[in-house]
């Protein structure tokens, strides 16, 4: 994901708490800046503050400051944003495209290719929505802005729900790549009844830990980067093997098999997830109305990425891949160790950046009088049991594709295609042509078909697969 400006909200009299699913560091970078007058952390109420509205039910915090307005002005040129999207955009999912080709057939790709399509329009509807209203600054502000306070409130539920089943597939990978990283590494407590995967896994979680006591959440934005990063290298390193690893291409990929379809569907959907950050991307624009461009050039870049990606990995490996790719990739190679590398540190770096918008939204919920260590404690405490609940989810349900597919229809699906088009129908009604109504309705009527079948088969799959590993 990508890094945006930042704006501060103790100098600026009307600042929006923004949380966001992937993008959750996007929120952190406007948020968690430190009050330069009173040292005191963003979202906390300090002196200088004239006046402070928290507002209970998932409503945005609202301040109102005394003195001159410092912000700085959105200056994102097109080629800035279009990098900003795309690094978002791609992330775990990329991981999961060649397993899901592979077995949905290499037809499947019009399926991913349609949804790259679809949340790309959804993605330019979004930017109208934000268009009509200039005080919409975030998704869930588009929500209210169409549904009112229920609106808000779904939006929230559904992005936090995702941001927690998000970190258990990040988790779920940690635990099924550590073991490659540490390759004749042996562990054991005789008193845990732990294998050595989990006890590597629970200490991997160990360490990153502390980056959720952090006073300054500002202190942790430079893991984005580090996100983009990780992720080119997983991408750099399927390509090299590919062509230097000594793995021949061409392995059998069957037309089509219709009965893993809705799996398929969940997997491919969740590779696009990322709408709640749109809103973040379109505001720092120079050029807001080039943001219909940004959306369909990154579309279009990302789904040219996992269709190559999705291809070279299941001809690389056809039956035998996994639903990771950096699990089937020769163990020796140089290329795979970085990849490896890159997947174990990805969700390190994720953990306090996705809890940022948990963190911002607790602290403005704490007592007023309540000291800044104060704060830290209790937003590191909670941090670290919602994390701890996390790594034992992961540990109990080791099943990634299938979590990650439930994921992707459970939730992205309605995030990225059936919110965007009830959001627009709702507040351009009675202003568009009957054809734009239309198309909207077939988006949503699919957009829950998806989500329905899907979360239906994921689910299924899932249930069986832990029944089956109680059995063995």
């Amino acid at each position: 994901m990508a890094s945006l400006r930042c704006w501060s909200l103790c100098p600026k009299p009307r600042q929006v708490a923004s949380e966001s699913v992937h993008g959750a560091q996007l929120a952190l970078q406007r948020l968690s800046r430190r009050c330069e007058t009173c040292d005191v952390e963003a979202g906390t109420r300090c002196k200088c503050r004239e006046e402070a509205v928290a507002q209970d039910g998932g409503k945005v915090a609202v301040v109102e400051v005394k003195g001159e307005e410092r912000r700085s002005e959105p200056n994102s040129s097109f080629a800035h944003s279009a990098i900003n999207m795309v690094g978002m955009l791609i992330g775990l999912g990329q991981l999961s495209t060649p397993y899901a080709l592979e077995n949905g057939g290499w037809a499947s790709v019009f399926l991913l290719i349609g949804l790259g399509v679809m949340c790309a329009y959804t993605a330019h509807i979004i930017g109208r929505c934000l268009d009509e209203d200039s005080g919409s600054k975030t998704y869930q502000d588009i929500g209210e802005q169409a549904f009112g306070v229920k609106g808000r409130v779904i939006a929230s539920t559904i992005i936090y729900l995702e941001i927690f089943l998000a970190l258990v597939s990040y988790t779920i990978s940690l635990s099924d790549n550590l073991p490659l990283v540490f390759a004749g590494v042996h562990l054991h407590l005789p008193w845990l009844h732990l294998s050595a995967t989990q006890l590597l896994t629970i200490i991997a979680v160990l360490v990153a830990l502390p980056s959720l006591w952090l006073r300054d959440l500002s202190s942790i934005s430079f893991l984005s980067f580090a996100g983009i990063i990780m992720s080119l290298l997983i991408f750099g390193s399927v390509v090299c093997t590919a062509a230097f690893g000594g793995v021949n291409l061409g392995k059998h990929i069957s037309v089509l098999q219709l009965e893993k379809i809705p799996v398929v569907s969940g997997l491919y959907m969740f590779s696009y997830a990322g709408h709640i950050v749109l809103p973040n991307i379109y505001t720092a624009m120079k050029d807001p109305s080039s943001f219909t461009k940004v959306s369909v050039t990154s579309f279009a870049v990302v789904t040219a990425l996992y269709v190559a990606l999705a291809f070279v990995g299941a001809s690389l490996f056809g039956p035998a891949v996994s639903s990771q790719i950096t699990l089937s990739m020769p163990p020796h190679l140089v290329v795979s160790k970085v990849a490896l590398w890159a997947t174990v540190l990805t969700p390190v770096t994720k953990y306090a950046l996705e809890f940022a918008p948990f963190a911002i939204q607790l602290q403005h919920h704490l007592p007023e009088g309540m000291g800044p260590r104060a704060r830290m404690f209790v937003r590191g405490a909670v941090g670290s049991a919602a994390l701890l609940v996390i790594l034992a989810l992961a540990l109990s349900v080791p099943y990634f594709q299938y979590v990650l597919s439930l994921t992707g229809s459970l939730v992205s699906v309605a995030i990225c295609v059936i919110f965007p088009c009830a959001f627009y129908l709702k507040i351009y009604w009675g202003r568009v042509p009957k054809s734009t109504v239309t198309l909207n309705v077939v988006l949503m009527v699919t957009g829950v078909v998806l989500a329905v079948v899907g979360t239906i088969s994921s689910a299924k799959s899932l249930v069986q697969s832990i029944q089956r590993g109680h059995a063995a």
